[in-house]
């Protein structure tokens, strides 16, 4: 029953980061602004959601585990009810704020509640169970997002959570109050919360609005920029040498902490680039519909979920690294498949890679999150937790920005290549041309639908391409895993959920 209501939360939260995104134009339509000045309904979540998740562990310390998470629960209902009753977007985007702020602590210290529920000998099957809801819940926010909006209103995307997060909350409380941690009455570290607030928030807009504004061409994007790394230098200073810090920098100090966090945030900004890319690709050049975008997308979460208890239970056996090798060469081997695609290629083969990939999910999250918190004092788990989650968070921002900034600037580079071959007395010229004269096109009409090939063929070389270099970063990412020297898998998974017993 734990395990059930920790997962609803878990995914409630999760599932609400993403749901939004396919419901933009449909929330901007509706409240009378742009869809440009509807990306503020994620941007907002997103700033908000990245400044608490590093404070999970100066919380937890000063109000505890069980009542931290169940508070988080709770008013993450009432401002998923306030957000769906949003009169204005000005309304939407302060409800969407306040949601963002208290989901923050809610997956770490489900993570550590998940831990502690089992005995420590079945904590890979915790690790199983709580990464299943991570993995499924931004493959499943787009679907259901764009189901809700086509069939009801958008106000719904946000009401659902409603019912779900009562439930949770309720159930958490009635099993878990009774094993609270120990709490402390800290200071507060006001300047590190100041300057924690202005960095992350700064980096956060700056990532989201960075494309839209065209990067450093835009003041706004430079001046951000600016304050961002000011901010973030000045928090690095005071953090290291502050008393009680707000959030525990140390912990990179830990050999296991430092690279199961660098491995996890990286493979997570690369995959979730992708994520992001492929039903951006389908829909705008392969003429899929959202819906089946997502039927071609669904299938990554059949092995994710289907293997994720068996690697649990591997864990206990074999060496986290060598399964998060596994989950590596499987999210390259995926990649360099993609990286083949062409404008003739079937849904079938866009599923193939798609469902294989889901292996590679499975074991991915659960040995690196073991990596991650191995050898970490019991106190300092939801810390750990919180730290090693806000920087695969900040990461997926990264990817995001990035892989959508290089999907535009290769499709231009190779329009412009492809159109250096499309002139008079080039064989393949000629003939489209002659073609289209002949199905009745006059030459103005000719040139847009050639235009429009070789657009195509552009956005997809551009996708192919980064899938390419998607293989190539996730090949390297090998070495680093094998920089960390965990315990045996039992030991380490013992560790981690000793904060939590």
């Amino acid at each position: 029953m734990g395990t059930i209501a920790l997962s609803a939360a878990v995914f409630m939260n999760v599932l609400d980061s993403s749901i939004a995104n396919v419901s933009i134009p449909t929330i901007a339509g509706n409240l009378g602004v742009s869809s440009t000045q509807g990306t503020w309904v994620i941007t907002s979540f997103a700033v908000a959601n990245a400044i608490t998740v590093p404070l999970t562990g100066w919380l937890t310390q000063r109000f505890g585990q069980v009542r931290l998470f169940v508070i988080s629960v709770m008013l993450f209902v009432l401002t998923s009810w306030l957000c769906g009753f949003s009169w204005s977007l000005e309304s939407l985007v302060l409800f969407r704020v306040l949601q963002g702020a208290v989901a923050g602590p809610m997956i770490p210290l489900s993570q550590a509640l998940m831990l502690g529920s089992y005995p420590r000998n079945k904590t890979g099957f915790a690790l199983a169970m709580w990464s299943m809801t991570i993995l499924v819940g931004p493959i499943a926010g787009p679907l259901l997002g764009g189901w809700i909006s086509d069939n009801y209103s958008w106000p719904w995307i946000f009401y659902i959570n409603v019912p779900i997060g009562l439930l949770a909350g309720w159930a958490s409380w009635q099993i878990y109050r009774e094993r609270e941690s120990r709490r402390m009455r800290l200071p507060i570290d006001t300047m590190g919360l100041v300057l924690l607030v202005i960095w992350v928030g700064a980096l956060q807009i700056l990532l989201d609005k960075g494309k839209e504004l065209d990067w450093f061409a835009s003041p706004t994007i430079v001046v951000l920029a600016i304050v961002s790394v000011i901010a973030f230098v000045y928090f690095l200073i005071w953090e290291l040498t502050a008393r009680h810090p707000i959030v525990d920098l140390t912990l990179f100090k830990q050999r296991n902490f430092s690279a199961g966090v660098v491995s996890v945030s990286v493979a997570y900004g690369v995959f979730f680039g992708a994520v992001v890319l492929m039903p951006l690709w389908l829909q705008s050049t392969m003429g899929y519909t959202a819906t089946s975008a997502g039927i071609a997308l669904a299938p990554v979460g059949i092995l994710a979920i289907v293997l994720s208890p068996v690697v649990g239970k591997l864990l206990g056996r074999y060496d986290p690294r060598l399964l998060a090798t596994f989950a590596f060469l499987v999210f390259a081997l995926t990649s360099y498949m993609r990286s083949r695609f062409n404008t003739d290629v079937d849904i079938l083969s866009v599923m193939l890679p798609t469902f294989l990939q889901g292996a590679a999910m499975a074991t991915f999250f659960i040995p690196l999150t073991t990596i991650t918190l191995s050898g970490l004092a019991p106190e300092r788990v939801p810390a750990g937790a919180g730290l090693s989650n806000f920087a695969r968070l900040l990461a997926g921002a990264f990817g995001t920005s990035i892989t959508t900034t290089l999907w535009d600037n290769r499709a231009s580079m190779h329009h412009a290549h492809l159109t250096e071959l499309a002139r008079p007395g080039e064989p393949a010229f000629d003939a489209m041309m002659h073609g289209l004269r002949q199905a009745g096109l006059d030459p103005q009409q000719s040139a847009a639908v050639l235009n429009q090939i070789i657009e195509q063929q552009a956005r997809t070389l551009s996708v192919t391409d980064i899938f390419l270099a998607s293989a190539i970063i996730f090949l390297l990412l090998l070495s680093l895993v094998w920089i960390a020297r965990p315990r045996k898998a039992s030991a380490g998974s013992a560790d981690a959920a000793a904060g939590a017993h």
